[in-house]
């Protein structure tokens, strides 16, 4: 018997699918017929909810960003939150490592999926810097920062810190990692025209 699907349940379907291959086969490995194959579907099936297996890439990829930016903006709209546990609790809701999993993770610092992970960077920094801003520009209309360039500051603290913090990308021991931690802490302060003393006291409950 024939079991038919709703729309979006089959096209989650193929992304829960692709997503395990990407992790395990890697992304440049895996081929349409591999993703066919596992989901149990026809080409003609695959095709009329994706293009390409890089339009599934980037529907994997949209649907992570779209639960991050979810977790964000509630984060955004917690009244028991000050402004600097706002910006910290928002960086914080960007860990994906328990949705999309560890193997994944790492398949994207993997050279031959320097697409992949770019996307993936590139996506995350667009989805949570309008977040981030708006927090800080409503900080900045309260007294409480004085932030010359918003908009601007956060894209360069945002990309900064999931860049250098990444032990893909830079692999260092953890006395170092630490004091790049601290130094982007010094810097968020003064991009928010505070003490950064003030920053790390609500940062150190998290990564001190």
């Amino acid at each position: 018997m024939r079991i038919v699907k709703d729309y979006n349940e089959r096209r989650n379907e193929i992304l829960d699918v692709a997503g395990r291959l990407f992790s395990t086969k890697g992304y440049g490995k895996c081929t349409v017929n591999d993703i066919l194959d596992n989901v149990g579907i026809a080409k003609g099936t695959f095709y009329y909810y994706f293009k390409s297996k890089e339009d599934v890439l980037d529907a994997i990829i949209e649907r992570v960003t779209e639960m991050v930016v979810d977790r964000a903006n509630k984060v955004a709209s917690n009244p028991e939150f000050s402004q600097i546990m706002k910006i910290i609790h928002i960086f914080l809701s960007m860990r994906v490592e328990n949705e999309v999993g560890q193997d994944l993770l790492e398949e994207l610092h993997k050279p031959e999926n320097a697409l992949m992970h770019q996307k993936s960077l590139s996506s995350m920094v667009k989805g949570v810097t309008p977040i981030l801003v708006g927090v800080v520009e409503d900080g900045n209309s309260r007294g409480i920062f004085r932030s010359d360039f918003p908009v601007q500051y956060m894209q360069i603290f945002i990309t900064s810190a999931i860049t250098l913090l990444d032990d893909g990308i830079f692999q260092v021991e953890p006395e170092e990692q630490q004091m790049m931690l601290r130094a982007l802490i010094a810097l968020l302060g003064k991009m928010l025209g505070i003490s950064d003393e003030s920053v790390w006291e609500v940062a150190k409950q998290y990564w001190g």
